[in-house]
């Protein structure tokens, strides 16, 4: 990867931290995960090697442990990676079929960080989870709380990303001019 490449992805995933810090000190009921739209727009934007996604998402998962507030925040260091890798394989099957392959690439990534890091930490949280008065000691309504949360963020970040591209792209392409 390129220097200006590393340049892109850092302040990409700074700007993701930065607004998912910001979002989660306001205590609302759903905080969006914006480290994962930001690490898509890097990964769409840059188009780098399977290894170099997958650190990506080491980064993004690490940065997504130090600020989350989420149940359990190791989950992240698994999370983010799968959905770096999942961004990568979807977008470079997708590039050239539809204008929507940002959107629909972020989407699907935010699908599968965000249930990989459900099935995480049903595993190694279960206890917590079902001694939480919340859910009245039923999975099943961790399951259901957690659902649409993942949804929503997922919608959330097709858009944020779908937004950017177009923008982001023509600067790009401008930088290499």
């Amino acid at each position: 990867m390129k220097s200006k490449d590393i340049a892109i992805v850092g302040i990409l995933l700074a700007i993701g931290a930065i607004l998912r810090y910001f979002l989660a000190m306001l205590h609302t009921p759903l905080t969006p995960n914006m480290i994962i739209a930001f690490y898509c727009l890097a990964i769409i934007l840059i188009r780098p090697k399977v290894y170099e996604a997958l650190g990506v998402g080491i980064v993004a998962g690490i940065l997504s442990m130090l600020i989350s507030s989420s149940l359990f925040p190791p989950a992240n260091l698994i999370s983010e990676p799968v959905g770096a890798l999942v961004c990568f394989g979807l977008y470079a099957v997708m590039k050239n079929r539809t204008t929507l392959a940002p959107t629909v690439t972020t989407f699907l990534t935010t699908l599968a960080s965000g249930f990989t890091f459900a099935a995480i930490a049903i595993i190694f949280v279960s206890a917590t989870i079902l001694s939480n008065p919340k859910y009245h000691g039923n999975m099943m309504e961790f399951v259901i709380a957690f659902v649409p949360i993942v949804v929503i963020t997922a919608v959330f970040n097709a858009v944020i990303v779908q937004i950017l591209y177009l923008p982001s792209s023509r600067v790009l392409v401008r930088g290499q001019e």
